[in-house]
């Protein structure tokens, strides 16, 4: 599976109930078990996936979102989700899922894009590691 934008994605950007300019993104880890698909819409979508040990919280962490400026000449986009870590921990994830925190029930915080590591990925008592990623939105 790769890494890709939720179908949700553009109707929340749309709809305008994601503003990258405004609302808190979080990221959260998710085991092999989850089978990410394009319909997924909300964190409880993924929440039963969720990965759980040693230094790693339940809901992930808070990371940066930033929207590029337009490329014209391309028509693109650029969406830049931000990394974080989780110090001290041990975990073993396949995705990170980034969502809309809005604080309160799964079924309210909207997911945007999931990260496929392409195969597990662990920390044993140490730092998990999560680099920023950039998903290129084209407008055509």
């Amino acid at each position: 599976m790769a890494s890709f934008v939720y179908d949700s994605y553009f109707y929340n950007v749309y709809q305008q109930n994601v503003n990258f300019a405004a609302d808190t993104f979080y990221v959260m880890l998710c085991t092999s078990s989850y089978t990410p698909s394009r319909t997924d819409a909300h964190r409880s979508d993924v929440t039963a996936y969720e990965v759980s040990g040693t230094g790693y919280t339940a809901g992930g962490n808070a990371v940066t979102v930033t929207i590029s400026a337009t490329d014209t000449t391309n028509n693109q986009q650029s969406v830049v989700l931000g990394g974080t870590t989780w110090s001290s921990s041990t975990i073993t994830a396949r995705y990170a899922v980034y969502y809309k925190h809005r604080g309160g029930a799964a079924s309210a915080d909207e997911i945007i894009a999931v990260n496929d590591f392409g195969s597990n990925v662990s920390s044993v008592s140490g730092t998990f590691t999560l680099n920023s990623s950039t998903s290129l939105t084209t407008m055509t």
